[in-house]
C-alpha cells in the first residue's frame, strides 16, 4: 500500500512537471511531404506517437494469439498420441509377459504408429507373431521396424536371429549372425548366439574358431568355454580321421590327427581325456608306437591313471621296452593299481603269464575293478585253470552288477525238460 501512494506521488509529480513545461513552451513541429504539410505541437505529436505504439503494438498481439491456438492444438495432439501409445505399449508388454501373444502383437503394433521411437514396439510384436505360429507377420514387423529405426541393424538382427533359431532354421540364423559379427565383432551376446548356431549345425571347426573371441569378450562363464572347447576338439579328432577315405595308408591317416591335435587350443592339448582320445585314434590309425611315445611323455610330465591303463592297451612294436617302461614306474607309484594292471597287460605281450597274474592280482588287492577280475579271468581261463578263473569272472560280475540274490538252481547232473504233450 505504502509503495502504491509512493508511486501515485511520483506520477503526480511527473505529470505537474510536464504541465509546466507544456505551459511554457507547447514547441513547434512542421511535418511537409510533397504538398501536404501538418503543423503541431511538440507535445500533441509525442502524444500521437504513444497512442500509435499502443496500438500498434496490441494488434501484434492480436495476431500473434490467433496463431497460438493453432499451435496449442498440435501439440495437445502429438501429447495425446504420446499418453496413447504409451499406455498401449504398457498394456502389450503386460501381456507379452503373461504370454497372451495376440493382445501383445495387438496393442504393441498400434502402439508403434502412434509412437516417435517405434522400434521396441516392432520388435517385442515381432516375438509375440513368431510364439504364435505366423512366420510371415513376424518377418513383415522386422522389416517395419528395419524401415522405422535403419541405423538399430544390431539389435533388429539379434531378434531375428532369435526367431530364426527357435524355428530351426539353423543356416540362415548363422547367415545373419556373421553379418551382426561384422557390424559389431566385439557384442558378447551376438558371439553368444553364434556358438549356438555353431553347435546346431555341428560346425565344430567354425565353433573352434569362434572360442578366442568368446575367451575375450567373456561372453560365456569360463568353465563353459572350457567345456565348449572340449567338445569341439573331441568332434574335430574323431572327424579328422573319420573324413579319410578308406584306401588311405595308415601315414595319411595318422598325419590328418596329428594336424588336427596339433590346431587344438594349448588348453585342449593338456586335458586328460583329448589324450586318452589323440591315443586311441593314433592307435586306431595304425601308429601304435607313436601313440606309445605320445603317452609315455605325457605319463612323465603329469601322471595320471587313466593314460597309465591307456598304455598298457598299446600294442607297440616292442613290448619288452613298454614293459621296461612301466616297471620302472613301479619306483614312485608302486601303489597305483591302473600301474599294476598295465604291467599285467604288457606281461602278456610279452608270454610272461606268472608276472601277469601277479600284476593283475595285486592291482584287485589295491583297488578291485572289473577290468581287473575280466583280464585275470581271461588268462586262467586260457590256462587250463577253471574254477579260479570263474571265480573271478564272477566277482567281477558282481563288481559291476552287485550280488545276485540267493536263488535254488537246477543240479549240473539234471536232465533237459521234456515237451509236455498235455
Amino acid at each position: 500500500m505504502k509503495r502504491f501512494f509512493i508511486l501515485l506521488l511520483i506520477l503526480l509529480l511527473a505529470g505537474a512537471w510536464l504541465g509546466q513545461l507544456m505551459v511554457q513552451d507547447p514547441g513547434y513541429v512542421l511535418l511537409a511531404y510533397k504538398e501536404t504539410t501538418i503543423e503541431t505541437s511538440l507535445w500533441v505529436l509525442l502524444l500521437m506517437a504513444i497512442i500509435a505504439f499502443a496500438v500498434l503494438h496490441t494488434l501484434i498481439n492480436l495476431v500473434g494469439r490467433a496463431r497460438v491456438p493453432a499451435r496449442r492444438m498440435r501439440s495437445w495432439r502429438g501429447q495425446r498420441n504420446q499418453r496413447i501409445a504409451q499406455n498401449k505399449t504398457l498394456k502389450g508388454l503386460m501381456a507379452l509377459s503373461e504370454g497372451n501373444w495376440w493382445k501383445a502383437q495387438r496393442y504393441l503394433t498400434q502402439a508403434a504408429a502412434r509412437s516417435e521411437q517405434p522400434l521396441i514396439n516392432y520388435l517385442a510384436a515381432a516375438k509375440a507373431a513368431h510364439e504364435q505360429g505366423d512366420a510371415a507377420a513376424a518377418d513383415n514387423l522386422l522389416q517395419r521396424a528395419r524401415e522405422a529405426t535403419p541405423k538399430a541393424e544390431v539389435a533388429i538382427g539379434i531378434v531375428q536371429a532369435q526367431i530364426q533359431l527357435a524355428r530351426g532354421q539353423h543356416e540362415p540364423a548363422l547367415a545373419t549372425l556373421l553379418h551382426l559379427k561384422q557390424l559389431a565383432p566385439k557384442h558378447s551376446y551376438v558371439l553368444k548366439l553364434l556358438k549356438e548356431a555353431y553347435v546346431r549345425l555341428n560346425d565344430w571347426s567354425g565353433l573352434n574358431q569362434l572360442m578366442p573371441e568368446l575367451k575375450r569378450q567373456q561372453a560365456l562363464p569360463s568353465e563353459q568355454i572350457r567345456k565348449l572347447e572340449n567338445l569341439a576338439a573331441q568332434h574335430l579328432l574323431q572327424q579328422s580321421l573319420s573324413s579319410q577315405p578308406a584306401e588311405a595308408d595308415s601315414q595319411t591317416r595318422l598325419q590328418a590327427v596329428a594336424h588336427t591335435w596339433q590346431s587344438l587350443p594349448a588348453d585342449c592339448t593338456h586335458d586328460q581325456q583329448l589324450i586318452e582320445q589323440y591315443s586311441a585314434l593314433m592307435i586306431e590309425a595304425g601308429s601304435a608306437d607313436e601313440a606309445e611315445k605320445m603317452l609315455r611323455e605325457q605319463i612323465k610330465r603329469n601322471w595320471d591313471e587313466n593314460l597309465v591303463a591307456l598304455y598298457g592297451r598299446i600294442a607297440g612294436s616292442t613290448p619288452h621296452k613298454q614293459l621296461d617302461t612301466a616297471k620302472s614306474w613301479l619306483k614312485k607309484h608302486d601303489d597305483s593299481p591302473a600301474l599294476e594292471l598295465t604291467l599285467g597287460r604288457l606281461s602278456m605281450q610279452n608270454q610272461h603269464w606268472g608276472a601277469a597274474i601277479k600284476h593283475f592280482e595285486r592291482s584287485l588287492e589295491l583297488q578291485p575293478s572289473a577290468e581287473a577280475y575280466a583280464e585275470l579271468g581271461r588268462l586262467l581261463s586260457h590256462l587250463g585253470e577253471r574254477e579260479r578263473a570263474a571265480a573271478a569272472s564272477t566277482r567281477g560280475f558282481e563288481l559291476v552288477n552287485g550280488s545276485l540274490p540267493s536263488l535254488p538252481l537246477p543240479e549240473a547232473e539234471a536232465k533237459p525238460l521234456q515237451n509236455s504233450t498235455d
